[in-house]
């Protein structure tokens, strides 16, 4: 999910914090991306007085008014890293998440472009993508990433957002929704709008207008695009609260068909932006596996962090017992392919016992880019993905 907070905290935080957690509670995302978190000090305040333990905050990058966080579900994910993508107006956060059950990892851009219409704030807004486009053009082939936040892009016509989309390199977004034209202050685009909640100005200094811009949005990867590793899910994507209904009206004008009228207050009150979520499902790979078998419950398969490694890598496996067999050892074999199912090395091929095993993979001598990595014994097989970034 991702949310522009309304210059949290300063403006009366205490009031809407309730209202916060009123909307993340009915929402329940496992990766919450903000925008416009004012310090370090917002970021703890959020996490303690608005999340539950469940939650970690993890990566904090501040630029102005417009600073970029994520809070996580410390049961799911691991955080791996934030790095900054600076711009002349507002830095970019490059935030990599590790999911912890299958060590997929994915690369979330955190936005917020430049504001407010006509050719000049177009063009800056520009400027900003064309410094993200040249950090994902460099990214391997395959990569699981997406950006999120605050566009502030009125039209699918717009320079920025042409940027983000153009295919020339490798390190374009895709849109999920396939959302094309103009925008702003259109009807046809109604179930889709995200600014602005209210109508009237409130004390915490939100714009107003009613819902009638997408300036939020999450765009994703040709990698999250397939099947396979990270993947978003058809039609998961939403504009929380949105029904449809409330084209150039604020949101506390019930009833709202999408949500509760305690949750739609909530979405009124909390903030001028409404939060949009996607949902994406973790899938093992199957390009290289010709194998449809049934893993045991107490197999596992997996590549130690880091994830994309330099040069080394460990794999690490369970080999359940053989309870079909009086011998106490497995044939065993774990190959490496590329992203053309090609065989690019064997690890092991072997009679191994049943128990823990760790294999290290050197790939000094190999390009940048996705490979997988594939366990068979006893008829059973399974396959993972890992990125080698040198």
């Amino acid at each position: 999910m991702t949310y522009n907070l309304l210059n949290y905290p300063s403006k009366i935080s205490s009031t809407r914090n309730p209202y916060f957690k009123t909307v993340i509670s009915a929402v329940d995302p496992d990766i919450i991306i903000t925008q416009e978190v004012e310090s370090l000090s917002g970021v703890v305040l959020f996490q303690n007085q608005v999340l539950d333990t469940n939650f970690t905050s993890g990566g904090y990058v501040s630029s102005s008014y417009t600073s970029s966080a994520i809070f996580f579900k410390h049961s799911k994910f691991n955080f791996i890293s934030v790095n900054p993508i600076s711009t002349d107006l507002r830095d970019i956060a490059e935030m990599t998440m590790e999911y912890k059950a299958t060590k997929d990892t994915l690369i979330i851009y955190a936005v917020h472009l430049k504001a407010s219409d006509g050719t000049t704030n177009e063009q800056k807004r520009l400027s900003e993508v064309n410094n993200l486009r040249a950090v994902t053009d460099q990214l391997p082939v395959g990569t699981d990433y997406i950006v999120a936040g605050d566009f502030n892009i009125y039209n699918s016509y717009e320079p920025a957002f042409n940027a983000l989309l153009d295919q020339t390199n490798n390190g374009y977004f895709l849109d999920p929704i396939k959302s094309f034209g103009y925008w702003h202050n259109n009807e046809a685009f109604r179930g889709i709008h995200t600014q602005a909640t209210r109508l009237e100005q409130l004390d915490d200094g939100g714009v107003t207008g009613g819902l009638d811009d997408r300036f939020d949005m999450i765009l994703i990867s040709q990698s999250v695009s397939d099947s396979g590793g990270i993947t978003y899910i058809d039609r998961s994507y939403k504009a929380f609260g949105n029904d449809g209904n409330h084209f150039n009206k604020a949101m506390n004008e019930l009833p709202n068909a999408k949500v509760s009228d305690s949750v739609a207050l909530a979405l009124y009150y909390a903030s001028d932006h409404l939060p949009v979520y996607a949902d994406f499902e973790i899938q093992n790979l199957t390009s290289v596996m010709t194998d449809k078998v049934h893993i045991a419950d107490d197999f596992y398969l997996r590549q130690n962090y880091p994830n994309p490694f330099n040069p080394t890598t460990h794999i690490k496996y369970y080999i359940p017992e053989n309870k079909l067999s009086i011998s106490q050892l497995n044939k065993v074999s774990l190959k490496i392919y590329n992203t053309l199912g090609q065989e690019i090395t064997t690890l092991v091929d072997d009679y191994q016992n049943s128990g823990h095993h760790v294999v290290e993979w050197n790939a000094m001598d190999r390009a940048n880019g996705i490979y997988f990595y594939t366990l068979r014994y006893n008829g059973n097989s399974s396959t993972k993905k890992m990125i080698l970034m040198k």
